[in-house]
């Protein structure tokens, strides 16, 4: 199953289920997407820091299942008993954490849609128990959900994800990009985001490929240096 993740850059993001590279750090939460019919009491809670594939996984999800997908923050009472007529996914739950009718909404959307027997998928950053939802009832629900983290990257996943997001600008950098910047950037998906973000706006504006030079002027390092 080849490549991973997805973020709201430039370009067309890749968000299949082929696009997505299984690594040891993403598969018990690709396990349990793969395997929603057995999610305990009809819900789950994906977690992982930004730009870990949750909304890849997510689109991935309900590609399959048919499931609309709408952020937490977008919830109001008034739209519940439309949205609980099939499988769900709600997206950003912590950042409704102050915005009451949005933690109503959700709290009654969770109660229809699982009584319909329908399936819940949410998503946020880091562990649910930490969400601080103000409306108890709501927190509790969530944290009694089944949760999957999307765990920090390991070179390979590193790689791919680097990979992906060049592909999804339709870059083609240099072999030696990918291996040379892995071994020196920061290790995480936000910091990958940024770093194909900035070579793409730096070979634009010099009118020069990706190459392991430009990398290494961007990283601050030598580029002569393996």
């Amino acid at each position: 199953m080849p490549e991973q993740l997805s973020f709201d850059l430039p370009g067309r993001t890749a968000r299949a289920r082929e696009d997505f590279f299984v690594a040891p750090s993403n598969a018990l939460a690709v396990a349990m997407i793969d395997l929603s019919d057995s999610w305990p009491s009809g819900k789950m809670v994906l977690t992982g820091e930004a730009g870990a594939g949750k909304t890849h996984l997510a689109h991935v999800w309900a590609d399959r299942t048919g499931a609309r997908i709408l952020s937490a923050r977008d919830l109001r009472p008034d739209d519940v008993p439309d949205l609980a007529t099939g499988p769900l996914v709600v997206e950003d739950v912590p950042l409704i954490a102050r915005d009451d009718p949005a933690q109503q909404a959700l709290f009654h959307l969770h109660n229809l849609t699982l009584a319909h027997g329908h399936r819940l998928l949410m998503t946020g950053r880091g562990p649910a128990r930490h969400w601080n939802l103000s409306l108890p009832d709501l927190q509790s629900r969530v944290e009694g959900a089944q949760s999957a983290a999307l765990e920090a990257p390991c070179d390979r996943l590193l790689s791919a994800l680097l990979a992906k997001l060049f592909a999804d600008r339709q870059i083609t950098p240099h072999p030696a990009v990918i291996p040379y910047v892995v071994n020196r950037m920061d290790r995480s998906f936000a910091a990958a985001q940024k770093l194909v973000d900035d070579l793409d706006r730096a070979s634009l504006a010099q009118g020069r490929s990706v190459t392991r030079d430009l990398a290494a002027r961007y990283l601050g390092g030598d580029p002569g240096k393996a």
